[in-house]
């Protein structure tokens, strides 16, 4: 019998990339086994892989693209300046009118530089603060899950290997929503910590005055705060999280949603912190974000009609709510089939994960693989619940009666204390571990 193309393409991809995909959470490791489709193309909420199954995609791009795959106004807008050329050896006016249309949508922040990916936001972020407060240490909220792909980051995970220990040192954790222990470890590292960067949520809304408190603490010691906004920006709110809990920090990064699956980020901030990059101030220059594509016109004409999208069709208002529809038929599915201390649904309506617990309560690898291989097998990619806008209410209702079905076996592998003969091979892994 021939193999599905997927399968066939996933070979490939092994032997000539590098854990068989440009990005660890998009790995075949990631999905059941032989359940990995490899993609031949997208329409507002769907794609569709190479051997022609159509899915129902969650998260896609990783949460980036929000408004939906192929969005007419953001690939008019793209068509246009590709006429016109995308890369010179000057700025463009397209960089001058992107710069504006994201301050004015992000009024919190006075000055904005782009950049391909957030990685290189974020570590620019550090390298600024640093350069800020002539201080080494960068404390990073142990709570949340990414920052960068460079040393300062991942010398914290299980992924090290590569990251001298000398590296591993210069970044401190501190908890998300304790005021105390970010005191402490302050305290600890008396006069050492350049910033603290955190996301500003985890999942559900902070701690009330959390937000404002974290930055008066800082300040009080000397460091910055940097909100990572990746997440957070245009899908929480088209002002960021920052503006929705009215928390101005002193820097903070954005990308997945601004572009809608085009490669763009943002560093933005106080204007005396990011003149420190540039020529008009007289302290010893930091080199901030230089990069030959980071201002490649077709993803800041995608930008710019991404943030006209969010404010004339009130995106943000319609990712909530389909997500909390979402939320409230998984959780009634669930509560039918007697699996709702088992299958949970949590995060921000706009921005939902799922969590997958075995017998005892414990999040289970095993079950996400039965859950996940379900809801593949009836069209529904979902390695996550993140919503996009072009999703219909239909869609949701359809994806309430697949996560059903899957209530159903999830069930009966509970009852038989055991999930693996519905496995149908190895489990999922998760991405951050020391071996493969």
């Amino acid at each position: 019998m021939d193999l599905p193309l997927s399968r066939i393409a996933n070979e490939r991809l092994h032997r000539a990339i590098p854990g068989g995909a440009h990005t660890y959470a998009k790995g075949e490791d990631q999905y059941p086994e032989n359940l990995a489709p490899v993609i031949s193309h997208g329409r507002g909420a769907y794609v569709w892989d190479v051997d022609g199954n159509q899915y129902l995609e969650y998260g896609s791009g990783l949460r980036a693209v929000s408004l939906g795959h192929v969005h007419p106004r953001v690939t008019s807008a793209v068509r246009d300046v590709l006429e016109r050329g995308n890369n010179f050896v000057r700025p463009s006016i397209v960089e001058l009118e992107a710069a504006e249309q994201f301050l004015e949508t992000v009024p919190t922040a006075d000055m904005v530089k782009f950049a391909k990916n957030g990685s290189d936001a974020t570590t620019a972020a550090v390298r600024l603060a640093r350069a800020a407060t002539g201080r080494p240490l960068v404390a990073q909220c142990a709570d949340h899950a990414f920052f960068s792909t460079d040393d300062w980051f991942i010398g914290t995970t299980p992924m090290c290997s590569g990251v001298p220990a000398a590296t591993m040192a210069m970044t401190v954790p501190f908890p998300y929503g304790d005021l105390p222990a970010a005191e402490r470890m302050l305290r600890q590292f008396h006069g050492q910590v350049a910033c603290l960067i955190l996301e500003p949520t985890k999942g559900v809304d902070p701690p009330e005055g959390y937000l404002a408190g974290l930055l008066e603490l800082a300040h009080q010691h000397g460091a910055l705060v940097i909100f990572d906004e990746m997440i957070t920006g245009f899908r929480y709110s088209e002002h960021g999280a920052q503006g929705l809990y009215g928390v101005t920090p002193d820097l903070s990064t954005f990308g997945k949603a601004l572009g809608n699956g085009f490669a763009v980020a943002a560093l933005a901030g106080r204007r005396d912190l990011m003149e420190l990059g540039g020529l008009r101030d007289s302290r010893d220059r930091v080199f901030l974000l230089s990069t030959t594509h980071g201002a490649e016109t077709p993803a800041l004409a995608a930008a710019m009609a991404v943030i006209e999208v969010y404010a004339a069709e009130d995106v943000t208002a319609r990712l909530h709510a389909l997500g909390a529809r979402l939320a409230a038929g998984v959780s009634e599915a669930a509560a039918a089939h007697g699996v709702s201390e088992r299958v949970l649904v949590r995060g921000r309506d706009s921005n939902l994960v799922f969590a997958t617990l075995d017998g005892d309560g414990a999040p289970s690898q095993e079950y996400r693989t039965l859950f996940m291989r379900r809801l593949l097998e009836n069209g529904v990619l979902a390695p996550s619940f993140v919503v996009s806008a072009a999703m219909t209410e239909q869609d949701i209702d359809r994806t309430v009666e697949v996560v059903a079905s899957a209530c159903v076996a999830y069930r009966k592998a509970l009852e038989a204390g055991d999930p693996s003969p519905w496995l149908g091979g190895r489990p999922v892994k998760p991405v951050f571990r020391r071996k493969a």
